[in-house]
This record gives structure tokens, C-alpha cells and sequence, in this order.
């Protein structure tokens, strides 16, 4: 990280470079609008001014004007819609492969979980030439991860998620800040992200403390604390009182309003605290809530032990004539709901 006074900030990751080509042409132009139009303006009026003996008999209508402006400006405006476009889709979809990360901040500080468990607050180490992908949720307030050399700002919401990705390409140390006044001590509200070489950083990682479980670790443990299997158990002779959760994830979910819906991260997240929000066809709204008793990383940590239990590929949609869900879900599939 270059600690002298800089125009730009260092340009670290593969979205740095895509993103300033954008932004210069952009401000190169408007920067050439904006000159050729206060030119022309100065000229009309030189030209055009009072008692000056110029012919202004020949005046171009208004509708004529405006569709030759249209014309000239289509093309242009087109091509920076497409361009911006593609930029647009390159920093919202993240590769396949990418490293996943969990990002919970709260006042005043960003805490973060690696897939193997290892945690760190207010410094992120990644490696170089590896996608990273940030799930991110707010414990308390809207909060911001802006990393400038990495070229990426995300709102973090809390109750919702959101990801992003990056992938530096140059081993050093970034500035992190958040970008959404959250608060009285939102100005020391900062970290870094520390770039690695792939060996570095397989040696940091492995360095994990015993306290540092993987999140579908410490979700099962969280799973059987709250006794949940006790409704979602699988197979027995008793009816369940729940659905089994093995392979629910990515599943499509028929709901009693008629409705169906797609077990995703979302989806499963408002279940464990909102269960009364969407009732699944054949099963009674019977789980109690689990807001305000458990926390975001609690959350994130029964989705990790939810998705080790198997997942089935989105299923493709239903062909004309065929009701939803119909031929993809089978009987008794059901929803967190019921759990207890």
C-alpha cells in the first residue's frame, strides 16, 4: 500500500481496471460536452449579439434541432449504456470456485470467518490471484465495505445479505473503510486487507486456533443446542413434526398460500427468525421464532451445517401446463418452519 500522496488509489484487483477505463471515458467526455457547449455558447452570443449585422432570417425550426441532437447523441449514449452494462455484470457476478468469506460488522468494527473456522476482526487476509466472495450481513445498522484499491463499495443491510467479490493482484496491505455513517465512532470504523501469496497464505491459515470451528461445525453444535432435531429428525415411524433438512437447500418449497419458493440463504435465514412469515403446504406453523435469540454468525453458522447436509441444483422451470413444483418436489418435503 503506497502511503504517499496519490491522485488515484492503487489499482490492486481485476475489477480496478475495467472500473477507471469506465470512469475516465466517462469524465472525458462529459469533459468535452462540457467544453464544446460552453464554446458554442460563448460563440452564438458573440456572434448573435445585439446590432451585430448577421442574416437571421434563416431559423431552424425546433423539431428539426431536437431530432438531429437525438440522432448524433443515440449511437453515443448507447455505447456507454452497453459498456456500463458490462462492467456492471462483471463486478456483480462473482466466478465459479470462489473463495467464500463471511463478513458480519457491527459498531464499530469488521469481523470476519474463513471456511475453515479462522476468524479475524478489522483485517482480512486473502491471497493473490484467488477470487474471494463476502457474504455480508450487518448485526446492527446499514454499514458499507469499501476497499478503493479493489475499485468495490457494497452496502451491508442488516436482515439481508449481500455479497461481493474481488481478486487482488498485487501482495500488500488495503485500506477498508466503511462508507455509510453508522454511527458516533463511524470514522474509526476501518481496517485492512492484507494480499498474500498463495503460499503465505496457506501457511497463515493453517495456523487456526483449536477456538476457530468451521462454521458447519459450530452450526451443527448450535442445531443440537436448540434440540431441533427433535422436529427434524429423518426417517422414524412417527410423522415428523418438521421436514428432514438433508438436501433442502436449493430445493423448491410449496407454500400453503399456493405459492413456491426456493430454500435458499434467504429463504432458510427467515425461517430460523421469521417462521410465521412463509407456511409450508402440509406442515403447521408450529416453530417458535428464533429473533433476538440468535445472533447473525449463529445464523450463518445453521446455514453452513444446513448446506453440509446436501443440496440439489435449482430446478429448471416447469413446462407450460405443469403446476410448480409439481414434479420436482417430493411429498413431505417441507420447511424450516416447523422446526422446533
Amino acid at each position: 500500500m503506497n502511503t504517499e500522496f496519490q491522485l488515484f488509489p492503487d489499482a490492486a484487483s481485476t475489477t480496478a481496471r475495467p472500473v477507471d477505463q469506465l470512469y475516465l471515458s466517462l469524465v472525458a467526455f462529459s469533459a468535452a460536452m462540457s467544453i464544446f457547449v460552453a464554446a458554442l455558447v460563448i460563440y452564438l452570443a458573440i456572434k448573435y449579439r445585439r446590432n451585430n449585422d448577421v442574416d437571421r432570417t434563416q431559423r431552424p425550426t425546433h423539431a428539426s434541432t431536437e431530432i438531429t441532437w437525438m440522432l448524433l447523441s443515440l449511437p453515443v449514449l448507447v455505447f456507454i449504456f452497453i459498456w456500463g452494462a458490462k462492467v456492471c455484470f462483471f463486478l456483480l457476478r462473482s466466478p465459479d470456485g470462489a473463495m467464500p468469506i463471511t463478513v458480519v460488522p457491527k459498531q464499530w468494527m469488521w469481523k470476519f470467518q474463513h471456511a475453515n473456522g479462522r476468524r479475524e476482526i478489522d483485517t482480512l487476509h486473502i491471497p493473490v490471484g484467488q477470487p474471494v466472495r463476502l457474504t455480508m450481513v450487518s448485526q446492527d445498522v446499514i454499514h458499507s465495505f469499501f476497499v478503493p484499491a479493489f475499485r468495490i463499495k457494497r452496502d451491508v443491510l442488516p436482515g439481508r445479505y449481500t455479497d461481493v467479490w474481488f481478486e487482488a493482484t498485487e501482495p500488500g496491505q488495503y485500506r477498508l473503510y466503511c462508507a455509510e455513517y453508522c454511527g458516533t465512532n463511524h470514522s474509526r470504523m476501518v481496517g485492512k486487507i492484507v494480499a498474500m501469496t498463495p503460499g503465505d497464505f496457506a501457511a497463515w491459515l493453517s495456523g487456526a486456533s483449536g477456538d476457530d470451528e468451521p462454521p458447519q461445525v459450530a452450526g451443527e453444535k448450535l442445531f443440537e443446542q436448540l434440540q431441533c432435531a427433535s422436529c427434524h429428525r429423518a426417517g422414524g415411524d412417527a410423522p415428523a413434526r418438521g421436514p428432514s433438512l438433508e438436501q433442502i437447500y436449493q430445493r423448491p418449497q410449496p407454500l400453503a398460500s399456493g405459492e413456491t419458493v426456493v430454500a435458499d440463504d434467504a429463504y432458510l435465514r427467515e425461517s430460523i427468525l421469521r417462521p410465521a412469515a412463509k407456511v409450508v403446504a402440509g406442515y403447521q406453523p408450529i416453530m417458535p421464532t428464533y429473533e433476538g435469540q440468535i445472533s447473525e454468525e449463529g445464523v450463518i453458522q445453521l446455514l453452513a451445517y444446513i448446506k453440509s447436509l446436501g443440496s440439489v441444483e435449482p430446478a429448471p422451470p416447469a413446462a407450460a401446463g405443469t403446476p410448480t413444483g409439481e414434479a420436482t418436489v417430493p411429498q413431505g418435503a417441507g420447511r424450516l418452519e416447523d422446526q422446533r
